[in-house]
């Protein structure tokens, strides 16, 4: 089988695109992991299928580079709304996408018949112990003490559709999170794995942000992580409602509104290129 394809990324955030509208892949997670390998396939953090849908004008599917399916991804979303307008699947510039963490609106920016900025309402961050899911007996886990690798840390635990654990650390290109990331990814209180974000607070509007990502390991950056971020820093009375967190590959503006319990996350979305690959036969 040949495969047509687009590679994009948000800030860095990179992954494959395939139309789902004109192709059909019939084992997704094995493509995933094919493609996903920068020696042997493409190079990507996964994969990104983009579908039909009954319930909003675009569905998406996401795969992680391990072949794990996601049930959101940030950037990834604001690359969709790039290709399907871009790529002649709409002329909207405010579109809706079913993703398996609900339904996620998006404002498209453009310019010359280019979308250069995505601003999307990525919905209400999830607190609820059970429901990010992380083992804990608290209404909330906000600033609380875990071991990993032998020393306490204090995360800030918050689901965007991903679970995600925020720790506050003084200086963010001082860790190894080739060590540090798995061990907070397979920590026996998150059942299903979690993404970790390592925050470093600047000021009141800036955060530097490293991320690792269940199934993907580091990646240059991560959308619902930036969400899961500035509601932590707010819960934690770090910063003010609307903060610039730089990531590795970029920067994405997110604004956390309390009063309505929805978090606005605004950024670019890049095409790298468009090809095609031939899949071996055992995936």
């Amino acid at each position: 089988m040949r495969l047509k394809f687009t590679k994009m990324h948000g800030c860095g955030n990179d992954y494959v695109y395939v139309n789902g509208f004109q192709q059909e892949i019939d084992n997704p997670a094995k493509v995933s992991e094919f493609i996903s390998d920068r020696h042997m396939g493409i190079g990507s953090d996964g994969l990104i299928i983009i579908k039909p849908s009954k319930a909003a004008d675009f569905a998406m599917a996401m795969y992680n580079a391990d072949g794990s399916e996601g049930a959101m991804c940030g950037n990834g979303v604001r690359c969709i709304a790039k290709y399907v307008y871009e790529y002649g699947l709409t002329d909207k510039t405010e579109i809706s996408l079913e993703t398996k963490a609900g339904i996620k609106h998006l404002s498209l920016t453009v310019s010359d018949g280019k979308v250069s900025m995505v601003k999307v309402n990525m919905g209400s961050p999830i607190l609820s112990p059970k429901d990010i899911p992380i083992e804990s007996d608290k209404e909330r886990v906000v600033n609380e003490p875990i071991e990993v690798n032998g020393k306490e840390y204090r995360i800030t635990a918050v689901s965007m559709g991903n679970p995600h654990a925020v720790v506050f650390v003084e200086n963010t290109e001082e860790l190894n999170l080739m060590e540090l990331g798995p061990k907070f990814e397979n920590h026996e209180i998150f059942p299903d794995r979690v993404n970790t974000e390592f925050v470093q607070v600047i000021d009141r509007k800036n955060v530097n942000m490293r991320v690792w990502e269940r199934g993907s390991g580091e990646t240059l950056a991560c959308g619902t992580g930036t969400c899961a971020t500035v509601v932590s820093c707010v819960l934690n009375g770090l910063t003010d409602n609307e903060v610039m967190v730089h990531l590795r590959g970029g920067d994405i503006m997110v604004k956390y509104d309390e009063e309505e319990n929805i978090v606005w996350m605004t950024g670019p979305a890049t095409v790298v290129f468009d090809g095609e690959i031939e899949l071996p036969k055992e995936v």
